[in-house]
């Protein structure tokens, strides 16, 4: 956790880019492995969107709580998760987060304080309400971050979420990762009356928002929310503009989007711009290089890693599904 009001440095903005880097390597991975036939099901890639996991959670200890959606790869890693465990759950491998059952939608790690992504939308929220229910009723110190996407804004639970930790002045940040679509329509287009973040005024949560292409403004913006949050100041919404690289999971060509509306949002890349920034700061060009290939090589081990990992057993199918009166393997 670092001090948001403290000027950044190149070695905390190269721990950032690190993380960024890691994320947008293993989506990169995990797109051409599903391709391969190596996983099943599908991966909604997290490409383009890493700067506003890794502002936020640089914030976060390790037993503060991370909900997700079901892009969620990104705030794994940046939660902390093992990114060879992650990929030998994609893999369905044991070694797995969760030997291999849950796949790409469900990375949960209640050891790093990731409650899991999801696939309902927007279900993560609700859980990380009452999570944060909980946190309170214990008089616990931790936090929770419930991250989701701008299409969740038109769902009932949502609100009914907003409601509830307001009433209770939950410890709950909302983060709304707004990337312009809602699976394959534009958001505003299926949206009735005010936009996303006009709405948050009829529950009492302040609001902030952010370019979510730059990491150093949403770690600062997130660092801010994160302190009122966990001094008791209630609930905090941030709103961050970003857009997805690709389409909404990654055998989704995106052709309803223009090309040069792709096209434009790629110049405007969080690793670039994190780059950018640290040339201007006296990082040099070896040391930036240096920070990618550390992540490509760890991620190529992590490839590596899932492929020679063996399947689980048909016996686990029966394991961790319930807690009480859990049915036994017939073999």
């Amino acid at each position: 956790m670092s001090d948001p009001k403290s000027p950044p440095s190149p070695e905390r903005v190269l721990d950032l880019l690190q993380t960024m880097c890691l994320i947008r390597e293993f989506e990169e991975a995990a797109g051409t492995a599903l391709a391969a036939g190596h996983v099943r099901g599908s991966v909604h890639q997290y490409t383009g969107q890493e700067a506003i996991a890794v502002g936020v959670c640089c914030h976060l200890n390790r037993t503060d709580y991370v909900s997700s959606h079901h892009r969620g790869h990104g705030h794994a890693i940046a939660k902390g998760v093992s990114p060879s465990r992650m990929m030998c759950e994609l893999f369905g491998r044991q070694g797995g987060t969760s030997n291999g059952k849950g796949g790409s939608m469900h990375i949960a790690d209640f050891s790093q304080g990731m409650l899991g992504a999801n696939g309902v939308v927007p279900d993560g929220v609700t859980m990380a309400v009452g999570a944060a229910h909980a946190i309170k009723m214990q008089a616990r110190p931790e936090i929770v971050v419930a991250f989701f996407g701008d299409g969740a804004m038109n769902r009932g639970p949502l609100f009914e979420a907003f409601n509830w930790v307001k009433l209770f002045d939950l410890p709950v940040l909302f983060v709304c990762e707004d990337n312009g679509y809602s699976v394959t329509l534009r958001t505003r287009d299926v949206t009735g009356g005010p936009p996303a973040v006009e709405r948050l005024g009829g529950f009492g949560i302040p609001v902030s928002q952010v370019n979510g292409n730059d990491v150093l403004a949403v770690q600062q913006a997130a660092g801010d929310l994160i302190a009122k949050v966990r001094s008791g100041g209630g609930p905090h919404f941030l709103h961050a503009s970003t857009y997805r690289w690709y389409g909404h999971l990654a055998y989704d060509k995106g052709l309803y989007r223009d090309a040069l509306e792709v096209e434009r949002a790629r110049q405007d890349d969080c690793l670039l711009n994190a780059q950018h920034w640290l040339t201007q700061n006296g990082a040099s060009a070896q040391r930036i290089e240096a920070v990618r290939e550390a992540a490509r090589q760890q991620i190529e081990q992590a490839v590596q890693l899932a492929l020679n990992a063996p399947f689980p057993s048909e016996a686990t199918a029966f394991t961790e599904v319930q807690d009480l009166g859990s049915p036994v393997w017939p073999g």
